[in-house]
């Protein structure tokens, strides 16, 4: 603990990121994979607590179990909403009839077997995930958090896309593209 009574931020030392959260499949059953990203939400059922981990490619659901790790179940009881952690474990198959259909990685789970917690953060004026209920000033004045959920990030993706398209086939044609603070 340090001076405030909190643990220390755990650094990544040698990890890696090996997959982003949405593209694990059956295919990836007992692989081993570091997977880093934001708390999306956080269900501690007592024995067992389960986060969605959230990154740039999609959700992943992570268990913590004690029986798996008693040291990193002990460490998920403390996340929260939008801390920024790391984890290592096994890919699993999710037990039948507890598949989410809504999620690409429905069908799989990551049993914990380390957590690094990478930053901490006060509770978000809003809700990243789902819809906002938030006015638009407040989600302007916290635009980094706004960024973050899926639909505003998704349009950006499409709009990075398109205007990547256009000036790749301006390009091919001769033209540049200049950018001037005034014309």
């Amino acid at each position: 603990m340090d001076e405030h009574g909190k643990e220390p931020i755990d650094t990544l030392g040698d990890w890696k990121r090996t997959h982003d959260c949405g593209v694990l499949r059956k295919e990836n059953v007992n692989d081993e994979v570091i997977l880093m990203g934001w708390v999306n939400s956080r269900r501690d059922l007592g024995n067992l607590i389960f986060i969605d981990l959230r990154d740039r490619g999609g959700i992943t659901q992570v268990v913590f179990d004690p029986q798996g790790s008693q040291e990193a179940h002990e460490r998920a009881h403390i996340l929260r909403n939008e801390w920024v952690v790391a984890v290592r474990g096994k890919v699993s198959l999710r037990l039948k009839g507890q598949e989410n259909t809504g999620l690409s990685t429905g069908d799989i789970e990551l049993n914990a077997s380390e957590l690094k917690i990478l930053n901490r953060t006060e509770t978000p004026p809003f809700q990243v995930d789902g819809a906002v209920d938030a006015s638009e000033t407040l989600r302007l004045k916290y635009r980094y958090l706004e960024l973050r959920r899926p639909q505003m990030f998704h349009n950006f993706r499409q709009r990075h896309r398109i205007g990547s398209c256009i000036r790749t086939f301006l390009d091919r044609l001769g033209f540049m593209e200049v950018e001037t603070p005034i014309l």
